[in-house]
């Protein structure tokens, strides 16, 4: 098998087995769906850890980005950030440091609203 995330055939394959039967998970894995919906009583939670595969630098920003999208799209609104980070062997403790300062500076981004450079606003806010 390729490294990265699995092909969709074996995907598809593995997500029709026999699941879990929790009646608060509203949606949960398939084949499309880019997070799960968790039923919390008076409120629902848009849960979502994904790691990304197609950046070469800023990978923590990138993945926060993609991450706080993807829980836009499906109505939601980013509170917290699950970090799924996928670095190879040869990383450092220098890389990993800026690694972990790029995802704060992408949270405390998000967390503003507005790309002050751009004066874009995000949707996610």
């Amino acid at each position: 098998m390729e490294i990265g995330k699995f092909p969709h055939s074996l995907l598809e394959k593995l997500l029709q087995q026999p699941r879990f039967n929790d009646h608060r998970v509203l949606l949960g894995p398939g084949l499309g769906e880019d997070a799960a919906v968790i039923d919390m009583g008076e409120t629902l939670l848009i849960a979502k850890s994904d790691p990304i595969t197609f950046a070469i630098d800023r990978i923590g920003w990138y993945a926060v980005q993609v991450n706080a999208n993807d829980i836009a799209c499906m109505g939601g609104t980013p509170r917290w950030f699950l970090a799924t980070l996928l670095v190879p062997e040869s990383f450092t403790e220098n890389q990993a440091g800026e690694l972990f300062n790029q995802v704060l500076d992408a949270c405390n981004f998000n967390k503003r609203g507005v790309d002050r450079r751009t004066q874009r606003s995000h949707l996610w806010y």
